[in-house]
């Protein structure tokens, strides 16, 4: 292992981590979806395998997150989410494997058939406590509305006398009882964990692409390239909010990111590539696109998106790749960061524009 790879993983043991998954996930080429659509060479990282609650990236931040619950002795952990949260889904998983009671505070941002279905039914198995609240269609609802909710349902908590512990979606800004950005550290470990894949398949890479939602993955794969692969660039496809605050958000977690571990960076504003156009008509809302992304994939390599964050990463990364936005010798990693539930209530609407195409 290179020096500097080193000591990035000697400062990364410096923060309380549980055990939760199983690493490294898979890294291969995607050969066929790379011939489809003749251009650069696709690989793709699998963390939709990360095995906590069907996977997805959020496993990798709980490691970290969990651990500072039971470093604060935290009883209770209170989060938010969309109705079909992943993130939900892994923190009640997480929490009950370490004896913690979950409450989810879940925001209806789309519209689905109501009942049981997807990571809600996964989460009635684990005996959440579920709290569904109203929320402007198509938007993320924003931090501080969020939180004040979560302070209500904090304040309710400790007055039976459990000790809640207060986490953003995705576990991204440094916000409530999660003092440090922990989900973005655990991804400096991913990217060192992918760099030392590709250096072992005798890759270069050049670009890594993924769905970019609460901006924790982002800032934490930026700090990893930044400090392992200085020609890498970091390309993230919002699913939900708009280029420019949206990057400034990146960029605050990328910059505590890199004071926690004391790499001392120096994250530039340039360093951010947040690709809003990919949203289409909002957070969460299914189109044709995304449907036959999902088809394309599936029916190539075996591998299964989600309609909500990886099928519109997918989208963005095929039009990119239509567009010349990459050179056709580069190296593209597609992070994979699950979400696979949510396909399950989607079904009707991708079934449907499926028919159509």
């Amino acid at each position: 292992m290179p020096n500097r790879a080193r000591e990035v993983v000697e400062r990364l043991g410096r923060f309380r981590r549980v055990g939760l998954i199983d690493l490294p996930t898979p890294f291969r080429k995607l050969e066929r979806l790379s011939t489809a659509l003749g251009g650069p060479a696709i690989y793709v990282k699998r963390d939709d395998l990360t095995g906590l609650a069907l996977g997805g990236n959020k496993s990798r931040k709980l490691e970290f997150i969990v651990g500072d619950m039971l470093v604060k002795k935290a009883d209770a952990v209170v989060t938010w989410g969309s109705l079909q949260s992943n993130w939900c889904l892994q923190t009640a998983a997480a929490a009950r494997e370490f004896g913690i009671r979950p409450v989810l505070i879940l925001f209806k941002t789309y519209d689905l058939e109501p009942g049981l279905d997807g990571n809600l039914f996964l989460e009635a198995i684990l005996d959440a406590d579920i709290r569904i609240r109203d929320a402007e269609k198509g938007k993320v609802v924003r931090p501080e509305r969020a939180m004040a909710v979560l302070e209500e349902t904090a304040a309710e908590l400790r007055a039976t006398g459990l000790k809640p512990y207060l986490v953003p979606v995705g576990g991204s800004l440094p916000m409530g009882d999660m003092t440090l950005p922990l989900g973005a550290v655990s991804y400096v470990g991913a990217f060192a964990e992918l760099l030392r894949q590709a250096g072992d398949a005798g890759i270069r890479l050049d670009a890594v692409i993924h769905a970019t939602g609460s901006g924790g993955t982002q800032a934490g794969l930026l700090v990893g390239a930044r400090a392992l692969a200085e020609g890498c660039r970091v390309v993230g496809i919002s699913v939900s909010n708009p280029r420019g605050p949206f990057s400034a958000d990146v960029l605050s977690i990328a910059r505590a990111t890199d004071d926690a571990l004391g790499l001392r960076l120096d994250i530039r504003p340039d360093d951010v590539i947040v690709l809003d156009e990919y949203i289409r008509k909002g957070y969460g809302i299914v189109d044709r696109d995304v449907a036959e992304v999902i088809r394309l994939v599936f029916q190539t390599e075996g591998i299964v998106l989600d309609p909500v964050y990886t099928a519109k990463a997918m989208v963005g990364l095929v039009d990119l790749i239509r567009k010349g936005y990459f050179k056709a010798t580069d190296n593209l990693v597609f992070f994979h960061t699950g979400g696979v539930p949510a396909l399950f209530p989607n079904r009707k609407i991708i079934l449907e524009l499926l028919a159509r195409a």
